[in-house]
């Protein structure tokens, strides 16, 4: 079964940031292939001195790499959630990257939240149960 998926190519108007999702994409298709342990390390080195993302800062980053990708904008999650939290740090933030399931029926997701609630999704928060999450480090004041 085929499914129809379109770019969103209004999203991504300057060349910066066209080129900045298609490095987020690449990279990320690379990282799609390393066992999970691998890309949770990798992950936790890529956020450090990052600011916590908010809402529109991740939607962006998520429209951004839909935009240039059709794998991401259709049922690769994995990658697109990865290219998500890397174009965000790419851009100084760095939302909660997560993984996860559902038993009925069974089905696996990665995706990206702010705040608890998962960005740019169509369900709701708590639909999948995290199994593994990289949340933005700790900002501590002086």
């Amino acid at each position: 079964m085929t499914e129809p998926v379109v770019l969103l190519s209004e999203v991504t108007r300057t060349l910066s940031k066209r080129l900045t999702a298609r490095l987020a994409v690449g990279v990320a298709r690379l990282l799609v292939a390393a066992p999970p342990h691998r890309i949770r390390q990798i992950l936790q080195l890529m956020r450090r001195g990052s600011q916590p993302a908010n809402v529109h800062q991740a939607l962006a980053a998520r429209r951004a790499v839909v935009s240039v990708s059709i794998r991401c904008a259709g049922r690769g999650c994995l990658q697109r959630s990865l290219a998500t939290v890397l174009f965000c740090r790419m851009h100084g933030t760095w939302p909660t990257w997560c993984t996860g399931v559902r038993t009925s029926p069974f089905r696996a997701h990665a995706w990206v939240e702010v705040n608890g609630l998962p960005v740019g999704e169509v369900f709701s928060s708590g639909y999948y149960t995290a199994i593994m999450t990289v949340p933005p480090t700790q900002v501590t004041s002086g």
